[in-house]
């Protein structure tokens, strides 16, 4: 064994922010990974059996484990994030459980080498996962493709997509019963 540690949580700044009852704006966050039970064990819950599009709220409701100074974090404070924010964190959930750090891939704009970048500082990151000090022109000129490749923000990766098509296909299958009440196979 190697003696590294697993990063298992990732600090995050929303873009616009989630306002609290009293207006107060909690911007600054921490995203744990996610467990198996993390996604499935919302495809348990009525709201999420009856609109499997809400899943993405109760799984990203279970892995926000802190935003601002709120006490707790749950489907009624991820529902009411502005768009932009919701998708920022499905982005991040995206991330951190499929490539295992916070990261996007980038290209120098002169020499056209691709190389990877620290999502929330913009550092570069070796082939290892781990920062190095890049001169501010790097960081200028690397800092250019980051949003290009965050073009498809819009959905969670595979296993929450995967997920999701499990729900509709039971959704679906719990709606095509027989006139005898039994499933249609």
């Amino acid at each position: 064994m190697t003696g590294s540690t697993l990063q298992t949580e990732f600090e995050f700044t929303l873009p616009q922010g989630y306002v609290d009852d009293e207006g107060t704006l909690h911007k600054e966050g921490r995203m744990r990974l996610a467990t198996a039970a993390d996604e499935i064990e919302p495809l348990q819950t009525p709201r999420v059996q009856s609109n499997s599009s809400y899943l993405t709220l109760v799984l990203l409701s279970r892995v926000v484990t802190e935003l601002g100074d709120l006490e707790t974090i749950d489907v009624s404070v991820i529902e009411d994030l502005f768009v932009s924010d919701l998708e920022y964190l499905q982005a991040l959930y995206e991330r951190i459980n499929n490539q295992g750090v916070n990261a996007v891939e980038t290209a120098c704009p002169e020499c056209g080498e691709r190389f990877e970048i620290d999502a929330e500082s913009g550092a570069h990151l070796t082939s290892d996962g781990v920062s190095s000090p890049m001169n501010q022109a790097s960081m200028d000129a690397g800092a250019t493709g980051v949003g290009d490749d965050l073009g498809g923000i819009g959905s969670i990766g595979s296993g929450l997509e995967a997920t999701e098509m499990h729900a509709a296909s039971a959704e679906s299958n719990d709606s095509e019963e027989s006139a005898s009440g039994n499933p249609v196979e």
